[in-house]
């Protein structure tokens, strides 16, 4: 089949996806089954709520267009030549709904083999939708496995301390290995309540747990909180989630007794540090002088950065809008490595 086909077959997936989300509760036999699909995946992982897939199904069935997929791998001037087909290892991650779906999109898209390593966390999901794809394009070739056996190259994403594992134990094939990131804000005082408003969902989505999550905001002096805590409020709701309570708590009871300064307002706290990984529960901030000086302060951790938000010319990095850090273009890849053409060099 033609890659023009397989371009279509994608599409259907998108289209299924956003048909799902506009008419919740369909009683076709096949909406069903994604319902209980859905259903089954939050009783698995409990941070998956319904809420927060349906919320990444919004997100593929809006992206997953035949011109955005066609604009994306338009500028892969080999992408239509015959490759010499690889087995390409994905060892996924599993922190929000389907956060490992890109990279066995850029596998197939490509003509290679998935041989797929789910997390834990996210083994329901992400193969209900590729048997869909494959319902559509029956030549796509992926196997979900327990181990990684007989492969041509990697791609990994986990921790710190996994990568140190993985680059070892990978060090002799081709490889991309991805480890911890977490996203930044930068507010320069004048922004408006909408956005503000969007930093919170920014925050909020998936219960802050993805890389492209704000965990860090940094802000002028004299800057008056209560304007971002009044953004949180629609998302009080997230205390009602068990875990996240836990975890809330948890971390409030350790700076109570280190008698750390934090500003709370019985769902989330604010903490003033230097760290750009606040825990679940916090948003950690920083007060600046001259906005200037955050491009060093970017520079000097760009390999922990995911995303920078602001609205601020003075930024010399790439920014995105407020709201937006969860709707990244086909072309806006993790760590910033370029997935396709990792791919296409695999021959």
């Amino acid at each position: 089949m033609s890659l023009e086909q397989k371009i279509k077959s994608l599409v259907k997936v998108g289209e299924i996806l956003y048909q799902f989300n506009q008419n919740k509760g369909k009683n076709s036999s096949f909406f069903l089954e994604l319902d209980n699909i859905i259903k089954l995946a939050e009783i698995k992982n409990p941070w998956f709520t319904q809420k927060n897939i349906f919320t990444a199904f919004d997100y593929w069935g809006n992206i997953l267009t035949y011109e955005n997929i066609s604009n994306w791998i338009s500028k892969y001037k080999t992408i239509n030549h015959a490759v010499s087909k690889k087995t390409i290892g994905l060892i996924l991650a599993g922190n929000i709904p389907m956060v490992g779906l890109h990279d066995c999109i850029c596998v197939l898209i490509t003509g290679h083999r998935a041989q797929i390593k789910l997390s834990s966390k996210d083994n329901i999901l992400i193969p209900f939708i590729l048997n869909l794809w494959k319902n559509f394009y029956k030549d796509l070739e992926f196997k979900i496995v327990e181990k990684l056996e007989f492969y041509d190259a990697v791609i990994t994403t986990g921790s710190n301390n996994t990568a140190k594992y993985f680059e070892y134990y990978f060090k002799d094939i081709p490889h991309i290995i991805r480890k911890n990131r977490t996203s930044l804000a930068i507010l320069e005082g004048n922004e408006s309540g909408k956005d503000l408003d969007n930093l919170a969902k920014d925050i909020f989505t998936y219960f802050g747990l993805g890389c492209r999550n704000v965990t860090q905001i940094f802000i002028p002096e004299n800057y008056n909180l209560d304007n971002i805590f009044k953004s949180f409020l629609p998302y009080q709701d997230v205390i009602n989630h068990n875990k996240y309570t836990n975890n809330y708590e948890y971390n409030k009871a350790i700076y109570l007794m280190n008698e750390d300064k934090f500003w709370d307002n019985n769902f989330i706290m604010l903490k003033e540090s230097e760290d750009l990984y606040s825990p679940i529960g916090v948003i950690f901030y920083k007060h600046y002088q001259e906005i200037s000086s955050l491009n060093n302060y970017i520079s000097q951790n760009k390999n922990k950065i995911q995303c920078v938000v602001s609205n601020s010319e003075s930024i010399r990095f790439t920014k995105i809008s407020f709201g937006k850090t969860q709707y990244p273009k086909l072309n806006e890849y993790a760590d910033g490595i370029d997935t396709i053409e990792f791919l296409l060099t695999q021959k």
